[in-house]
């Protein structure tokens, strides 16, 4: 018996004692704080969820911009196409001008005789060839681009013939003819506008079209508060075909640019005609930059 009570001794001394019980119905922390324990439940999610916001709409701070379409011209006609601030741009389009015959005699004329070569220009202080050939004629010089182009009073007698032309059909007079030669679609002009000061205000250009067809497109000059980002301006797009005449009037110069793209597909040689009026420069004034004109109110 003695031996057994000592065994029973010794094993009793192995149990674990038994928690007291406590009236706290909180949680000990390792800083001997305590925390409800309802409180603490519904913290975790598992009592009183919150129930989830409603969905508000909020219009954006800065409206959405679209990029707007661009416009097609390729019907015979007059089109104003801005107004203001510089005054009213204008466009006057008419496709065959010249007839097929007339258009590709003359172009094979022009394209055999005529003194083409390629132009120096500078951009950004940089020199490099045109991605074309030029030829000009007129009693004055004419520089854009930091090149002059000398003066050049032997007109060919088909260029005599054209300038006479166009001028009945347009009801303007022109001194001076650049005369370009785009001789596949790697030949290209880019973005600019003819607003040297040597064209005086608002100048009006007479484009006559030979040759494979071209797209001539214009873009409109943006407002002073875009800082020069052309993304949202408006676009115009004008087929150029053989024996096409395009006048360019009133401010478009001075609110519009215009260019020649590159056309990488396959394109044949293209000669374009640009007939216009050159003054002589102020004394002082730089050759080939633009000045600003202050027109006469009557």
């Amino acid at each position: 018996m003695s031996d057994k009570r000592q065994r029973a001794r010794v094993q009793g001394s192995w149990a674990k004692q038994s928690p007291k019980p406590s009236g706290q119905t909180g949680i000990a922390l390792k800083n001997n704080q305590s925390v409800n324990a309802a409180a603490t439940v519904g913290s975790w999610g598992f009592d009183n969820e919150k129930t989830p916001k409603a969905f508000e709409f909020h219009q954006p701070t800065k409206p959405v911009r679209e990029v707007p379409p661009e416009r097609v011209i390729e019907q015979a006609g007059e089109y104003d196409i801005s107004y203001g601030p510089s005054g009213v741009s204008r466009l006057r389009l008419l496709p065959g001008f010249l007839s097929t015959e007339e258009a590709d005699w003359m172009f094979s004329k022009l394209l055999a005789e005529l003194p083409w070569s390629q132009k120096t220009n500078y951009r950004e202080g940089e020199a490099y060839e045109e991605p074309r050939l030029t030829c000009w004629y007129g009693e004055l010089p004419y520089t854009y681009g930091r090149s002059t182009m000398p003066s050049n009073s032997q007109w060919h007698p088909v260029l005599e013939t054209l300038r006479a032309a166009v001028e009945q059909a347009t009801g303007c007079s022109f001194n001076s003819l650049l005369c370009n030669l785009y001789r596949d679609g790697h030949d290209s002009i880019g973005w600019h506008s003819d607003d040297e000061a040597s064209l005086g205000a608002k100048p009006t250009i007479a484009s006559l079209s030979l040759g494979d067809s071209r797209v001539f497109s214009l873009r409109k000059q943006p407002p002073p508060e875009e800082n020069g980002d052309y993304t949202y301006v408006e676009r115009i797009r004008v087929p150029l075909t053989h024996g096409a005449l395009l006048l360019m009037e009133g401010a478009t110069q001075d609110d519009w640019q215009h260019r020649v793209a590159k056309e990488y597909h396959d394109r044949g040689p293209r000669i374009n005609l640009t007939f216009r009026t050159i003054y002589p420069e102020p004394e002082g004034h730089r050759p080939g930059t633009k000045m600003r004109f202050t027109e006469k109110k009557t």
